[in-house]
């Protein structure tokens, strides 16, 4: 890929549309396309049909590569690889940008080796300079960042949630769809998923809420996220947590936010019982404002929030919860 431009984008769908995180992705690939030399592409994976490919357009895409197979619409290593490598050694692209998700974290460096590149996980900022793309991650838990560059095109990287800001669709955008097969021995499964399994608890996913409600070690247990969840309902947002609260069972994985878990932008992130390392905050300091709950009057949280408050939140919660229930209540009959 000596002559190689433009950048690839592996589409993420939620329910057969374009995720938030996808049309963030197209919107840096516009920017980097433009400063680079080239177009901006999308690799679509799975089986949902035409009017998905140009949702891609209309968000930013040049071209959109349509890998059209049911056995594709959830992800598989093997599969996933095998079709995206053949996507790009067909676009050419000077990098290939990828969510930085469950999936993406699996197919990142996979893809990079099959192409004989290197990959950067995690990134939050990418520009073109003297020439080059440059890529911005976290480092040392999130205390730093440092910047890294490619010998080799293409570029593989991926991208945290929130990291630029998501493209507006212009549903007057034209661009091309090509269609891409391969055989059955390029795409060959040497494994098999045998059950898929959703720790999820359904509604607001994360990475869209406006309102994220997040516990911690503070909670000293499960019993204390029924309050969050609670609280979280009443404001129309979505329940998150720190890694110990995941690790030791108290709420399903997927809850993670942080440096190995996930990244979130709401309007809102109330942080009840979490110290503020350095770590979970690379995953929430985006957020337009942070209210902290502790105990502990001297915890990091209180650096990066903009309202604290010092306490137990057995006893603050509660209240609060029952004023917000009073407040809609009130509401509702008004506008009956």
């Amino acid at each position: 890929m000596a002559d190689a431009r433009g950048v690839l984008v592996v589409a993420e769908l939620v329910q057969r549309r374009p995720s938030r995180l996808t049309r963030e992705l197209l919107g840096l690939a516009r920017r980097l396309a433009r400063e680079a030399g080239g177009p901006a592409a999308a690799a679509l994976l799975g089986d949902a049909g035409e009017e998905t490919a140009q949702e891609l357009i209309a968000y930013g895409a040049d071209a959109v590569y349509v890998a059209a197979h049911p056995g594709l619409a959830e992800y598989h290593s093997e599969a996933w690889t095998a079709y995206v490598a053949h996507i790009s050694r067909e676009a050419a692209p000077a990098a290939i940008l990828i969510g930085h998700g469950a999936a993406g974290g699996d197919l990142a460096p996979r893809l990079a080796f099959r192409l004989d590149t290197a990959v950067a996980t995690g990134c939050v900022e990418a520009r073109v300079e003297g020439g080059r793309l440059l890529f911005t991650r976290p480092c040392y838990g999130g205390n730093a960042r440092e910047v890294v560059s490619f010998r080799t095109p293409p570029a593989v990287a991926t991208f945290r949630a929130g990291a630029c800001g998501a493209a507006s669709r212009d549903g007057t955008r034209r661009g091309e769809v090509r269609h891409v097969l391969l055989d059955a021995g390029a795409a060959a499964r040497r494994t098999r998923v045998v059950e898929r399994k959703r720790d999820d608890a359904g509604g607001t996913r994360l990475e869209d809420a406006r309102v994220v409600v997040a516990g911690g070690r503070g909670l000293n247990g499960p019993e204390g996220f029924r309050l969050l969840e609670r609280l979280a309902q009443l404001l129309g947002g979505a329940v998150g947590a720190s890694r110990v609260p995941c690790d030791l069972g108290w709420c399903p994985r997927s809850w993670q936010i942080g440096l190995t878990g996930r990244t979130v932008t709401p309007e809102l992130y109330i942080a009840v019982g979490i110290s503020g390392a350095g770590h979970h905050m690379a995953g929430c300091g985006g957020a337009g404002a942070i209210v902290a709950v502790n105990t502990d009057p001297e915890a990091a949280i209180y650096r990066d929030a903009r309202y604290g408050v010092v306490g137990d939140y057995q006893q603050l919660l509660p209240p609060l919860i029952e004023e917000i229930e009073r407040f809609n209540s009130r509401d509702r009959q008004a506008a009956s």
